[in-house]
């Protein structure tokens, strides 16, 4: 069963019985809004790239995104660059994959932004969405929904961070702007 998060909402990631969960993966799916153009509606394509950044503290160590496919401990891995959205008919354009058991025990949090590279405003997509889901079984944990567009070009979505002996997850929705992960680390800081 799925959990739809609010901004700020956590949940622990430890399975009903008990368990710990081995490995994640955290979609993300969007579509372009459609605006009337002089001959009808249409819709531009929207690039947007999802990125994982590894932290130990406060301090960034690793980044997975669509130049960087795989964090350099193996743990955490992106599934490849989609530049147009809306592929996945409400499925997933773009994945991280993050094997928890295999993540460094330096690394405390990781933190999943989506950014809009070609530098459109949120104003222009629709159904974006971020997902939690059990790699293992395929069932969906969690779903943090992006509302109400916006001028804003990216966004600091969740965290997946060490709770005790396991992990959580909590959804930031923190707008921003910038057009790569290096942009939007001072508006991921306050939320570690």
């Amino acid at each position: 069963m799925s959990v739809n998060l609010s901004k700020g909402q956590g949940i622990s990631l430890q399975k009903s019985d008990g368990g710990t969960l081995a490995a994640v993966r955290m979609g993300l799916g969007w579509r372009s809004a459609p605006r009337r153009g002089l001959f009808g509606r249409r819709t531009n394509e929207i690039d947007l790239d999802a990125s994982a950044v590894l932290f130990a503290g406060q301090t960034p160590v690793d980044v997975v995104f669509f130049q960087h496919l795989i964090s350099d401990d193996g743990s955490v891995r992106h599934t490849g660059d989609n530049r147009v959205g809306g592929a996945g008919q409400g499925g997933d354009d773009e994945a991280i994959l993050v094997d928890l058991s295999r993540v460094p025990v330096h690394i405390d949090q990781i933190v999943f932004t989506v950014n809009s590279f070609t530098g459109q405003s949120f104003a222009e997509v629709q159904d974006a969405f971020c997902r939690l889901v059990d790699e293992t079984t395929g069932q969906e944990l969690a779903r943090y929904t992006l509302t109400g567009g916006g001028q804003y070009t990216a966004q600091v979505m969740s965290k997946v961070h060490r709770a005790g002996n396991g992990w959580s997850m909590t959804a930031i929705g923190e707008p921003a702007n910038g057009r790569t992960f290096q942009d939007l680390v001072p508006a991921m800081l306050p939320h570690l």
